[in-house]
């Protein structure tokens, strides 16, 4: 009898579960099925933006700011996630829970401090990339697709 409790307790999550497993399946089936099967042009792969020709390259990698940045975001997320449960139960865990939550707050706060120290937060001017290009222009952009399309061997 106790067994089929469980089973019970857990047959909508399951369910739930499979569902979901359903969806994602038929999902990615009728995408690849009724995706067009056409390969890029030269053309369509160019870089175009709103009708502007873009004057740098972009970079080729996120500068570590980024990831700092992002570390900041989920340090504080992870302590609101944490805030919420202490705040409910705070008259019950008294004296201790709020040790607690200031040790809590004074490891986030440390860890912040120390993506500060490493710049995380410095928005100084934006470094420009040395290309070895010449400056691209709509005629450069619209020469280099032509010539490249003119090559045998290549689809149009």
């Amino acid at each position: 009898m106790v067994e089929t409790f469980f089973v019970d307790q857990y047959l909508p999550i399951l369910i739930l579960a499979l569902l979901g497993l359903l969806f994602t399946v038929f999902s990615l089936v009728s995408s690849s099925m009724l995706a067009p099967k056409k390969k890029p042009t030269i053309a369509k792969l160019s870089p175009y933006e709103c009708g502007i020709v873009p004057n740098r390259e972009p970079p080729q990698r996120f500068p570590v700011r980024f990831y700092l940045v992002s570390m900041i975001f989920i340090i504080f997320d992870i302590e609101i996630v944490f805030l919420y449960p202490w705040a409910v139960v705070f008259h019950q865990i008294a004296t201790f829970g709020l040790i607690e939550v200031i040790v809590f707050a004074a490891v986030v706060f440390v860890s912040f401090l120390y993506l500060i120290s490493n710049g995380a937060l410095t928005w100084g001017p934006s470094k420009t990339l040395q290309s070895g290009m010449p400056a691209r222009t709509s005629e450069s952009t619209i020469s280099r697709i032509s010539a490249a399309r003119s090559q045998p061997g290549q689809a149009a």
